[in-house]
């Protein structure tokens, strides 16, 4: 188990290593901006460096910037960029054999495993006599299948408990690269996280949308991150006020009487508290996401699930605030769990170049114009979209999913798999097949004939007299032969949410008029009050998958 912890941590060391190596014999004139020769020579130099994200090669060359102005010269080698790596307080027990350790399922309760070890019964066990077996029983949570087959878990101290992170596989459809009719596609953004709707692969090779898309709206949540992260930064310069001011020694070198002591443990005692809800509403947020965007790929009987690849993306240029933001956005986690939970029903989620999906019209690829959104007239903002040539108008977001669902299924013979993880993705567009990445759109239905060639009203014996004409009924206190005045009196104070006049299924912003008020489920929320989800509602289409027929046995 140590072997293999250590061997982990010594070939993290040689990647790092390698890439230091590597920006350094391709060291830039300018740091800050590299041209497109000196890409190609760092990308040469670093192993791997063809497919590597660019923002990887970026921070190293900040950091080894930050070192050189430091220092006055740059570094020998990674050891002095960083410090030692630390080693966490883990058993990796699935690097045991079974003359150490075992795991096995109850016959009489599936529900629970038996864990047993080989441990010692005294500190420096000196013979296999100091060594005895012990029984460990561990209950699975119900997301477990009944048939899975349980692997060596690893065991890690948690809050003074011992955690045993298990891990489990079962079969599962297998993913196809290619051949997919009905795809899904997700854009990223900021208050809307998540853009998603599905196009469809015809025969003659037209694409067409199917239904006018979701959203997956978390600002509320963004915003509640910001906060966070704004108190983390705060408590962590009082922490190192208060290490200043004691001349740089932690709590643990302090003197018992220090008066220092009881403020800087409560100041570090708040930083773990600050940082666990961090994570766990990061956590949150990103199961959350994952779970929609595979509801909305199974509610249409999609088969593949087309992602922007922001992974070289950098925030820059916005301001302070906005690009913090979006530097700290969970789209990492999102697509891990995506890919996670699109494995257990046979979905393949692909990853898609970014470049130009929100810049050119889905029906004709020509330059889009972004202006104001007409619900907000009064904001800031480039959120609305008019195509010159073809009049298309919309939410950005909702072409962008558009152009990336269409550029998938052009480009899914271009899938390939990358070698360390079996991610898929389609690293460069072929221009020929990017010519036929357009949205046909759908003639409207026909209408009935409305020329006045004959009588307008229906045909009734006794028409409905008008308002003013129609008599009152009594009141319980009050006199008869009012008239009402206007709509029936409710205690309702406003419209329900998405029942404004400009809200839709597609809203792009929340109405300026009142304030807004979320009450939970009633209002689309999932795991926060803030979260609002489009429902998976989407226009009918004919599943694929063969259905079996029971008529043969209803008649038996």
């Amino acid at each position: 188990m140590a072997q293999e912890q250590a061997g982990r941590t010594l070939r993290s060391a040689q990647w790092r290593a390698e890439l230091t190596t590597g920006v350094l014999t391709s060291w830039p004139a300018d740091p800050a901006k590299r041209t497109a020769d000196e890409w190609v020579n760092v990308r040469a130099a670093v192993p791997g460096g063809q497919h590597l994200p660019s923002s990887v090669i970026k921070s190293r060359t900040r950091q080894i910037a930050s070192f050189a102005r430091a220092n006055g010269r740059v570094p020998a080698d990674p050891f002095e960029l960083e410090g030692a790596p630390g080693v966490a307080r883990m058993l990796l027990l699935s690097a045991c054999d079974g003359q150490q350790a075992t795991i096995e399922c109850r016959e009489d309760d599936p529900s629970r495993v038996v864990l047993r070890l080989q441990l010692p019964v005294r500190p420096d066990p000196r013979s296999y006599q100091d060594w005895t077996w012990v029984a460990c029983p561990i209950s699975l949570p119900p997301t477990v299948p009944a048939g899975a087959v349980v692997h060596l878990p690893t065991l890690r101290l948690h809050q003074g408990q011992v955690r045993a992170d298990l891990a489990y596989s079962h079969a599962v459809p297998m993913a196809r690269r290619v051949g997919h009719r009905v795809a899904l596609g997700v854009d990223w953004g900021l208050n809307t996280l998540l853009s998603a709707g599905a196009v469809r692969l015809h025969d003659d090779g037209r694409i067409t949308a199917l239904g006018s898309g979701g959203q997956f709206r978390v600002a509320g949540v963004l915003a509640k991150q910001h906060r966070l992260r704004r108190q983390s930064e705060k408590l962590h310069a009082k922490n190192a006020r208060h290490q200043r001011l004691t001349g740089g020694r932690a709590q643990r070198d302090l003197t018992p009487n220090h008066p220092l002591e009881h403020r800087q443990a409560l100041v570090q005692d708040e930083i773990h508290r600050v940082n666990a809800r961090r994570a766990n509403l990061g956590d949150a947020l990103a199961w959350s996401a994952a779970r929609w965007a595979v509801d909305q790929a199974i509610a249409i009987s999609a088969t593949v699930i087309y992602l922007e690849d922001l992974r070289s993306m950098e925030a820059r240029g916005m301001g302070r605030t906005m690009n913090t933001r979006l530097s700290q956005t969970v789209r990492g986690q999102i697509a891990e769990h995506m890919r996670h939970l699109a494995a257990e029903t046979g979905i393949t989620v692909v990853s898609v170049p970014a470049r130009g999906t929100s810049k050119h019209c889905p029906n004709c690829l020509s330059p889009l114009r972004h202006r104001k959104a007409p619900d907000r007239p009064t904001t800031s903002g480039w959120k609305w979209a008019l195509c010159p040539g073809c009049g298309w108008q919309g939410d950005r977001d909702q072409g962008a999913w558009r152009r990336i669902a269409a550029r998938g299924l052009t480009q899914q013979a271009k899938t390939v798999a990358e070698r360390s993880t079996p991610t898929m993705v389609i690293r460069a567009t072929v221009d020929p097949l990017e010519a036929r990445a357009v949205i046909t759109p759908t003639l409207p239905m026909a209408s009935r004939d409305r020329s006045k060639t004959g009588p307008t009203r229906h045909k009734s014996t006794r028409p409905t007299p008008r308002r003013r004409r129609t008599p009152s009924p009594t009141g319980p206190q009050g006199p008869a032969g009012k008239r009402p005045e206007g709509r029936a009196h409710t205690d309702r104070t406003r419209l329900p949410r998405a029942a404004h006049r400009n809200q839709g299924v597609t809203t792009i912003s929340t109405p300026t008029t009142g304030r807004h008020r979320p009450r939970g489920a009633e209002l689309g929320a999932g795991f926060h009050l803030h979260a609002h989800a489009t429902p998976p509602q989407w226009e009918t289409v004919p599943d694929p998958r063969p259905t079996p027929d029971h008529s043969a046995d209803q008649r038996r």
